[in-house]
């Protein structure tokens, strides 16, 4: 099962399209992050999509350590571990070459709408982060299936924990 699935949170995407039903073609072109013909993608800001790929980014990381079976405590180690921002910049790094030119223009966005972050970080890691959460949130109300790709090349899995 794809996280994204009807009943997991596929409804509240939809709400949030307005119904529409995005292509992986239609969503080529760095137009669409702007909402293409319809603008509905326009009313959404690179923060708002960084705040929402923020959350898809942790559930799929809590997911992912799900198994083998652990105590919280340390579930909560290895997440915190993986979803702070320098692990995120890491991330994005490895993702680079896989990238098309619409989502690098979806993570320059999302690296220009950045605040400037907490004081311990590089400013430049901190943009990284915030790039990469942009991206997720808006593959999340794009393409799932482009989203569950790039997860899974994070996780280094193919396959994610039902």
């Amino acid at each position: 099962m794809n996280f994204q699935e009807e009943g997991d949170f596929g409804a509240s995407r939809d709400e949030l399209l307005s119904g529409s039903n995005r292509s992986a073609e239609a969503n080529s072109s760095s137009e669409d992050f702007l909402g293409g013909s319809d603008g509905v993608l326009r009313q959404i800001s690179p923060a708002s999509l960084a705040y929402l790929g923020d959350a898809v980014y942790e559930l799929h990381i809590r997911r992912h350590h799900l198994l083998p079976p652990k105590r919280i405590q340390l579930y909560h180690d290895q997440v915190v571990a993986e979803v702070r921002a320098e692990a995120q910049a890491g991330y994005l790094n490895s993702l680079q070459p896989r990238l098309t030119d619409s989502e690098k223009e979806v993570l320059k966005r999302g690296r220009n709408a950045s605040p400037r972050g907490p004081k311990r970080l590089d400013p430049q890691i901190y943009q990284q982060a915030t790039s990469l959460e942009t991206l997720l949130g808006y593959l999340y109300l794009t393409d799932s299936d482009r989203l569950t790709e790039l997860l899974q090349h994070i996780s280094g899995k193919q396959t994610i924990v039902n």
